[in-house]
């Protein structure tokens, strides 16, 4: 009798996840990043950063909001609350990688990395409450969220490949020019966070420091990153054209420029506008969806050819887009 160490093998040895599950569990990880990023805008953007007073519990005496702390109490704890659900998702997916059959130990190695990624930004959201919303560790705490969302869409693709070694689509040259794309779109998520440390919407109602420069000297540099990022999008699908590359990379790389286009056209309307909350709302879900798309169009660039076709994360019959990922 094989001796079962712990509950992911006792379930892994009684269940085992079809291909469909395996990737609805890592997309729900790849949603539930991009919802708790939102609705992390929207905690400061409405000025409840400080709704609770104190981490992990609420108020000094109660882990919930009390009705003193108003709407604003209410707000700051219901998003931690998503951050329950933001575990769930991740469990759920580390849960369904273990499971495979045969086991992929470096799938589930990178699943796990997820659940450490969102307990380390747990931690620097309590660190940032009790700094009282200091600008540098709020720009923290939403980098480190897009870390953990690179580590989602990275499990999510790996649920759609093999486990052979990654093999080019594209010549050199091409691989080159997305390292360079995602550089930039680094930076450029970086800047933004100057723009936001430095400017309007800080988190709260009481006085918070800012960061030491112009929010709008900020927001001209973080628009010449945004036109650098878009003059790459543009030549890496000018690039992938030449090149003939497979149908589905050039499908993400029209996707990013999509995608770059309306994100563009938020940021400029929001500029112009006096910064409203709901146009920065849209704005970060833009930021998401445009890393997102970088991420996806540069592991279109190689592929991991399925050797073992008992690994469930390889073709289903029941989703012909599979066979186009």
């Amino acid at each position: 009798m094989v001796a079962v160490w712990n509950p992911l093998d006792y379930i892994a040895q009684r269940w085992t996840p079809s291909p469909r599950i395996l990737r609805r569990a890592a997309l729900s990880a790849v949603v539930m990043t991009v919802v708790i990023i939102v609705t992390g805008g929207a905690v400061r953007l409405t000025g409840s950063g400080l709704g609770c007073d104190t981490w992990p519990k609420c108020t000094d005496d109660s882990l919930f909001a009390t009705p003193e702390q108003g709407l604003h109490g209410a707000i700051e704890f219901g998003n931690r609350m998503l951050t329950y659900v933001l575990s769930a998702a991740v469990g759920w997916a580390i849960v369904a990688a273990r499971s495979v059959k045969p086991r992929r130990r470096g799938l589930t190695r990178l699943a796990w990395s997820m659940f450490w990624l969102v307990v380390v930004n747990a931690v620097m959201g309590g660190i940032t409450v009790h700094l009282e919303l200091n600008p540098w560790t709020v720009a923290v705490h939403f980098l480190l969220a897009n870390a953990l969302l690179t580590v989602t869409v990275l499990v999510w693709q790996r649920t759609r490949e093999g486990d052979a070694s990654a093999r080019p689509r594209v010549p050199r040259p091409v691989r080159k020019l997305s390292w360079a794309l995602i550089v930039a779109t680094v930076v450029l998520i970086a800047l933004g966070t100057t723009v936001t440390g430095s400017g309007k919407h800080a988190g709260d109602s009481s006085e918070v420091p800012r960061m030491p420069w112009d929010w709008i000297d900020a927001a001209h540099v973080h628009a010449a990153a945004a036109w650098l990022v878009c003059a790459l999008a543009i030549a890496m699908w000018l690039v992938l054209r030449v090149v003939d590359a497979p149908d589905d990379t050039r499908a993400r790389a029209r996707d990013l420029l999509i995608v770059l286009l309306a994100q563009g056209g938020v940021g400029y309307v929001q500029f112009f506008t006096d910064v409203p909350e709901v146009l920065v709302g849209v704005h970060m879900l833009g930021s998401a969806l445009t890393w997102i798309a970088v991420l996806r169009l540069a592991l279109s660039l190689r592929e991991r050819p399925v050797r073992d076709p008992a690994i469930p994360a390889q073709a289903d019959p029941a989703d012909p887009a599979l066979s186009k990922a």
